[in-house]
């Protein structure tokens, strides 16, 4: 059952609301740890906003939790299996890249995979904002070419070439190519 972009929307929205309330942040002080503004986290809170990558990305940091958990469903699979037609799917409205949550969702998984189809030309930065602590990410290229800034230093990663980087400095995902991008991306937590 595929999810439309509305109830994706509300999800984000309940997820972004809920870690909120457990931090005991106000929305005056999460706007100011995530430098994303008091009404568009309202408008987003009420899932009446289809926000970008990178607002999503500021609003995880300041919520200290991977940008992929915002997408997680609420109560967890009655399984150990995430299956493809259950899996959450969004697209990104500023780059157009499309994710898919691949991995099962639960409070004691540690590993979260994540596929990714990034359009020619497109480019997203993730700003300088602190990161999460003890998350190493693997950016896996199963298709065309990407081009990762990690700070300043720049990789371009063709088909089958895997960059491990830990999260904590600003990274930019570009695809210098013709055609898309098709990468996995693996988070792990210590």
């Amino acid at each position: 059952m595929k999810e439309t972009s509305t109830e994706l929307n509300a999800r984000i929205a309940e997820r972004v609301r809920g870690l909120r309330t457990e931090r005991g942040l106000s929305l005056d002080a999460l706007a100011t740890r995530s430098g994303v503004s008091r009404s568009m986290i309202s408008l987003i809170e009420r899932g009446e906003n289809n926000p970008t990558a990178v607002l999503l990305d500021r609003l995880a940091q300041a919520l200290d939790v991977p940008l992929a958990s915002l997408f997680d469903n609420p109560t967890p699979p009655p399984e150990p299996i995430a299956r493809r037609a259950a899996q959450t799917v969004w697209r990104d409205p500023a780059s157009g890249y499309l994710r898919r949550s691949v991995s099962p969702t639960g409070a004691d998984i540690r590993t979260q995979i994540v596929e990714v189809e990034f359009p020619p030309q497109a480019r997203v930065a993730y700003d300088s904002l602190e990161r999460l602590q003890g998350v190493q990410q693997l950016v896996w290229l199963l298709e065309g070419r990407l081009q990762l800034t990690v700070d300043q230093t720049v990789h371009t990663l063709e088909a089958g070439d895997c960059l491990a980087m830990t999260l904590g400095v600003p990274i930019v995902f570009h695809n210098p190519g013709q055609a898309p991008a098709r990468y996995a991306v693996v988070l792990t937590r210590s």
